[in-house]
């Protein structure tokens, strides 16, 4: 069980840093210019969101190596990026939020001071953005690192199937699954303290 909550370790903090770049991506996507640009972020942002989580995994996993496709993915590759996919579309939406929780005010001044757009992003959007974005980024991650025990279905040896391995030897399903729930617990907590103190450190920075 410890060797499956390493693997879960490694599919969630793979699975996040895919997650942040493609809210990041598609967020830039989704405030283009450019109609066409906007409707791909649009519609990768609605696809992963309105579709199960369990069947994006079910289809990268067992319909990409088919053809006309032929793409063959190991399970793990396959966890990570299903789960950077769907997460990186809720991630989007937390950002396109936060973006849109800035007053117009600012903006305005910052164009009033002629600034260049980097340096109003960097230096007046960003700052007040991530602020209001990262709580609810902390509940996303969360629910990622739980959602990790579906790759358990794609013959990933994370915890949960490491769990059913014990329980199936053992039959002491009380104690085996009430370690699981101990060990994901655990790991959510470190991630909550880790990220308030990340919270903690932008609002000092922020004034």
């Amino acid at each position: 069980m410890l060797q499956g909550t390493l693997v879960t370790l490694k599919i969630a903090v793979c699975a996040v840093l895919i997650a942040i770049f493609m809210a990041g991506i598609a967020t830039v996507m989704r405030v283009s210019p450019w109609r066409i640009v906007r409707w791909a972020g649009t519609t990768y942002v609605e696809v992963f969101r309105g579709t199960s989580l369990l069947v994006q995994l079910f289809w990268l996993f067992f319909v990409l190596p088919l053809p006309p496709f032929n793409l063959n993915f190991s399970p793990f590759t396959v966890g990570i990026i299903g789960l950077g996919l769907n997460y990186g579309a809720y991630g989007s939406e937390i950002l396109r939020g936060a973006l849109g929780s800035v007053p117009w005010g600012q903006f305005e001044a910052s164009v009033a001071l002629n600034m260049t757009a980097s340096l109003r992003m960097r230096r007046i959007i960003l700052p007040q953005a991530m602020r209001n974005a990262l709580p609810p980024s902390t509940n996303l991650m969360v629910e990622l690192i739980k959602s990790t025990s579906l790759v358990s279905l794609i013959t990933l040896s994370d915890l949960s199937f490491r769990a059913s391995q014990v329980n199936s030897i053992t039959a002491d399903s009380t104690v085996v699954y009430g370690t699981t729930l101990v060990i994901y617990f655990v790991l959510a907590q470190l991630l909550v303290a880790a990220m308030r103190k990340v919270e903690q450190r932008t609002a000092r920075a922020n004034g």
